[in-house]
């Protein structure tokens, strides 16, 4: 008997809303989650701060304060009342800070971008009992050219940087006082230059004294720094130069000290820091609670031997009270900071092989273990010294997620998990200051993100904040397969955390493309069990055109899996984790019988962009096509102090810079390459693909080159960038690794 096969069509409204494409994502960002924004606790988490649109004034935003344990909510300051004299429209809050009591308002607004972020703008102080609004700075300031404005503790005072200098002034004589004078384009006084704040996070470069009567700064002398000129050849007729003050790799520092200056004005005194202070970095600074004396963390320059110095501020005499020292390298350590009424700080240190946080007694003669033994604390979220806690994230038996966990200051209690085991995946939290309550965030891969308030350390949920309700159902409507997790060897015995996202129609009888997305540097993983976002969805997008996407996180990226897995490969750069990452593939060809092995591609970003130019000219009869995006090729082009950390200071390893670097492999390409970058970017800068150019045309190699006039390192500046970059990532998959089964 025949069998009558009827073919059933969906209509078009069904197809479409199961099927990504880019219009849907990058353009109409259907797709994009709800976030919840910056709150602020108030009243020591007892209630919170969020900026909410103004009913009286639509382009402003009101303070709207929340009880945390009710929800009820009122109006703690409207714009109405922050409107200047003589305006029509309120200062618009793009940042605030409270004074220590609470009786006056720091508004930052009018920003304008410095580098990564907008740190520089105008500052307006709006005293709550007075009812007065002012704007700091005086009237020689120039728009936007304040930066980093804070209360002094006391707060009568508020100190600002302008233009490189570091100002006092009064908020009740009226009066400001300039307490330096050299800065200057090169000398920063302050704040910090290009490498600092890239490198070390370094923006805010002043700090209070306790008592209010002091400062202490960091002063950077730039001088000696090359600049490096990125041309803009598309704002005018004329092409102009932006130099940026950037060290590469090999050459000297800048200049770094710290000093302190009484705020009412006078000569600075300088910290005598042993040593050359080009050849050191001063990434960390706190204040003692008696003013007295400040910490500081002192870093060599291959960032391997942190010295913990104390420094008395009335006369600069320092000693060095404790030291951690690496055979590798250091992270600096961002928890850092008096307990027990300067009687101990808090340390991390992986001295023991796992990433752990101590106390150390304020002589730096004695420490204390608080997190546990063999295994990784993450990060540390909360250190709560009423309650005697230290509240931070860890993963023990799975790199990929994140969970709350919690131990005793004191180390002698067993560390408790918060988060509930109901949830896997990734969990974030801002924790009140009292410990009892916190915003939290969990996702998972292919999850939007759900925020709640709750109660600690019982993580009850008070209320749920975003439910992200409507971007779920979208994704259930589309037709996807889930993201797997498994573990691959790399060889040697080493297990390598990977995922994949099949086909949406996939047969394990058929062989299917696979697209491999990389970044393997130790400044992140892509194996995480979260919430992807756009390049989630992406993925997902192409594996709806019949592609298998894949990741790998290599030894050398920062999962929770220890030291030796994040530090050996100190030196190599680029050549362990190509390898690792060359192994998996063949591990996973060999293992997965659907995976064709003659349509192998990988693509990166950045880190990323030079492992995909790693396994191109290292592994080119594995990888058949890769497109790399702003990649560095030459590790002698990038700053140095990223890539002294993790190389070693070149002259001291040559060899390791030569093989670390993809550039020096460009006459081994057999596949197809698509080479992406930003001609403005100020990070990796286009040189890296024009010197890569230039050896690929040596060698006769064919290359696609895609280049973004002006755009940074994040190529997304001007209109319609982001989707324009992925229609072109995803015009030349489709062209060069066809997809779908054979």
């Amino acid at each position: 008997m025949a069998t009558l096969l009827i073919a059933i069509t969906l209509p078009l409204s069904v197809q479409s809303q199961s099927r990504l494409d880019l219009d849907r994502i990058f353009t109409k960002y259907e797709f994009s989650p709800e976030w919840l924004g910056p709150i602020r606790w108030f009243d020591e988490g007892e209630s919170y701060i969020r900026l909410e649109k103004s009913a009286s004034h639509p382009v402003a935003r009101d303070l709207v304060k929340y009880n945390t344990a009710n929800g009820e909510k009122a109006i703690l300051i409207s714009a109405s009342v922050l409107i200047p004299e003589g305006k029509n429209d309120p200062v618009f809050i793009e940042n605030y800070y409270w004074s220590p009591d609470k009786t006056k308002l720091l508004i930052f607004t009018n920003s304008q971008r410095v580098w990564r972020y907008n740190t520089k703008g105008d500052y307006w102080v709006y005293d709550t009992q007075k009812k007065t609004l002012r704007q700091l700075g005086g009237s020689e300031a120039k728009p936007s050219t304040l930066m980093f404005a804070k209360f002094s503790p006391d707060g009568q005072k508020v100190a600002y940087v302008r233009e490189h200098n570091i100002y006092v002034e009064s908020l009740g004589a009226n009066d400001i006082v300039q307490l330096t004078s050299d800065g200057s384009e090169r000398i920063i006084n302050g704040t910090f230059d290009w490498a600092y704040e890239e490198e070390f996070s370094c923006r805010d470069g002043f700090k209070w004294s306790p008592d209010s009567r002091s400062i202490a700064y960091w002063r950077i002398d730039a001088t000696a720094i090359r600049n490096f000129y990125m041309i803009n050849n598309t704002d005018s007729v004329y092409s102009h130069i932006i130099p940026v003050q950037y060290p590469k790799a090999g050459e000297t520092p800048s200049e770094c000290k710290v000093g302190v200056v009484s705020a009412s004005g006078g000569p600075t005194t300088w910290m005598h820091m042993p040593g050359d202070p080009r050849q050191n970095y001063i990434p960390r600074m706190i204040w003692t609670p008696d003013s007295e004396s400040i910490l500081m963390q002192h870093l060599n320059r291959a960032q391997n031997h942190n010295r913990v110095t104390k420094a008395d501020v009335k006369m600069g005499i320092t000693k060095v009270i404790y030291e951690d020292k690496e055979t590798a390298w250091l992270e600096v350590v961002n928890d850092f900071q008096y307990l027990n009424k300067g009687k101990e700080f808090t340390w991390v240190s992986e001295k023991s092989g796992w990433k752990t946080a101590y106390t150390i007694s304020a002589d730096g003669k004695t420490e204390q273990r608080i997190t546990p033994e063999g295994q990784d604390m993450i990060e540390i979220k909360l250190i709560d010294e009423k309650g005697g806690w230290l509240y931070y994230m860890a993963s023990p038996t799975n790199p990929t997620q994140r969970y709350l966990y919690r131990t005793k200051l004191s180390g002698k209690s067993k560390q408790q998990k918060v988060s509930p085991d109901s949830q896997a995946g990734t969990h974030n939290y801002d924790i009140a200051p009292n410990g009892k309550y916190a915003v939290h965030t969990y996702s998972r891969a292919g999850v939007p993100p759900v925020t709640s308030l709750v109660s600690l350390p019982d993580h009850k949920v008070i209320r749920t904040m975003i439910t992200n309700e409507e971007l779920k159902t979208k994704l259930d409507a589309l037709d996807k397969q889930p993201v797997e997790f498994f573990t691959v060897d790399n060889g040697e015995g080493v297990s390598l955390d990977a995922y994949m996202i099949k086909p949406v129609d996939f047969d394990p009888s058929k062989k299917y493309p696979v697209l491999f997305h990389v970044y393997g540097e130790p400044w992140s993983q892509t194996v995480l069990d979260s919430w992807g976002g756009s390049t989630y969805l992406w993925h997902l997008m192409l594996t709806q055109q019949g592609y298998i996407v894949m990741s790998v996180d290599n030894r050398g990226t920062p999962g929770p899996k220890g030291r030796e897995f994040r530090k050996c490969v100190y030196g190599q750069i680029g050549v362990l984790s190509s390898a690792d990452q060359a192994a998996a593939v063949k591990n996973i060809i060999g293992n997965y019988k659907f995976v064709d092995p003659d349509r192998i591609g990988i693509w990166g970003w950045s880190g990323g962009g030079a492992m995909t130019l790693n396994a191109l000219f290292r592994y080119p009869d594995l990888y058949k096509m890769g497109m790399s995006v702003a990649p560095v090729t030459n590790q002698l082009l990038y700053d140095n102090i990223y890539q002294e950390r993790y190389s070693g200071i070149p002259s001291e390893n040559p060899e390791g810079y030569e093989k670390g670097s993809p550039i020096n492999f460009a006459k081994n390409l057999k596949g197809d390459l698509l080479l992406v970058h930003g001609t403005g970017d100020d990070n990796v800068h286009y040189q890296h693909a024009e010197m890569l150019i230039n050896e690929l045309i040596k060698y006769n190699k064919l290359f696609s080159l895609m280049s973004y006039p002006n755009r940074s390192h994040g190529i997304y500046e001007g209109e319609n960038t982001s989707r324009h970059l992925r229609e072109t990532l995803t015009h030349y998959l489709k062209a060069h690794l066809p997809a779908g089964p054979q």
